[in-house]
């Protein structure tokens, strides 16, 4: 399954970095080392998949996209406890600066309120922190999926885990650290696992989003050291599996699928969030007002302005034309009902 370790591999810079690694033709990745903030991820994200974002993304990187086509699914996998991974050489790979922490609340947001009425699959999942989040469809397909590390462990000691197919070599069935970098591999193959037996996902019109974050080749690399025997068999596994999940999931939707890899060494401030809901309530809009008030506009201020603006001059075009002709028309001519009536004077 994910025997063949021993491929040629083209070995990275140790930065942190933004891998491409499945992209359909219409989302062009440009060839370069633009750098991109850490934090803008989130947008880059939004635009591969077609939504607007709220400040324009000046980075080259990414070519305009089509406007009748989006893709139907976007994997972001952010791996911490490594600047880079030794992927295959025709991947898109891009410098990360400033790596602070972000999650893609914003993305499944927008599919939430652009796609309500559909039924997208959303699915945000950190293993080691045991941080969940489902949204649509993914309450269904994976409802099976083990999300906890007691789950997980569980899951490893049944027939058909990664414990039976993956190399392991230095690592340790019996090492805290080890197991819980298994347990995200592990994740990852039931994901495509059940991706696989659910294929008619990928005909539904709403875009799908994964998002997932690991941390085991952190513990690893904290257990060990960056130059154990464990750290790079582990790296070197992952590089294999990220490959063989990037391949999957293009697969299941129908090579019209992103998935991205982000590498961080380490980020630069604790992330901190907040567990959801689909069904909570709403926060206030307008934090600084407490009769939650609206702000006066949002992003979309502009486009809904130009609407209002042109309809308005329109009509009013429209309502002096009608105006001028009504004035200047003649009965005698102009008028079907004047006309008839003339012409009932003139028999009588």
């Amino acid at each position: 399954f994910y025997g063949e370790l021993n491929t040629l591999w083209v070995t990275s810079p140790a930065v942190n970095q933004l891998t491409v690694l499945r992209s359909p033709q219409y989302v062009t990745f440009r060839e370069g080392q633009w750098p991109l903030a850490g934090e803008k991820v989130p947008d880059l994200v939004a635009l591969t998949m077609g939504f607007s974002v709220q400040e324009d993304l000046d980075w080259p990187g990414l070519a305009a996209g089509s406007l009748f086509q989006r893709p139907r699914a976007t994997a972001l996998i952010a791996v911490r406890g490594v600047g880079s991974l030794d992927l295959p050489s025709n991947t898109s790979s891009y410098p990360l600066e400033n790596p602070v922490p972000f999650t893609l609340d914003s993305v499944a947001n927008t599919i939430h309120t652009l796609f309500a009425e559909s039924t997208p699959v959303v699915l945000q999942l950190a293993p080691s922190e045991e941080r969940l989040y489902m949204m649509g469809m993914a309450n269904t397909v994976f409802e099976d999926l083990p999300v906890t590390l007691q789950q997980i462990r569980a899951r490893l000691s049944q027939e058909g885990s990664v414990l039976h197919s993956l190399p392991l070599h230095s690592l340790s069935r019996n090492s805290e650290a080890d197991l819980l970098f298994l347990s995200e591999v592990q994740v990852l193959h039931d994901i495509s696992a059940l991706l696989q037996r659910h294929k008619h996902l990928a005909k539904d019109q709403a875009p799908d989003l994964f998002s997932l974050e690991l941390a085991g080749l952190e513990e690893i690399a904290r257990r060990y050291g960056n130059d154990s025997p464990q750290f790079q068999d582990a790296t070197k596994i992952l590089a294999s599996v990220l490959q063989k999940f990037a391949d999957d999931v293009y697969g299941v939707y129908g090579n019209n699928a992103v998935v991205e890899v982000v590498t961080v060494k380490t980020f630069e401030a604790p992330l901190t969030r907040k567990s959801r809901s689909i069904l909570e309530s709403k926060q206030i809009s307008n934090p600084g007002s407490p009769y939650n008030l609206a702000y006066k506009y949002n992003f979309e201020y502009a486009v809904i302005f130009n609407i209002v603006l042109w309809l308005m001059i329109m009509l009013a075009l429209a309502v002096i034309v009608i105006a001028y002709n009504l004035w200047n028309m003649d009965p005698g001519y102009d008028s079907i009902i004047y006309r008839m009536t003339n012409q009932k004077i003139r028999m009588d």
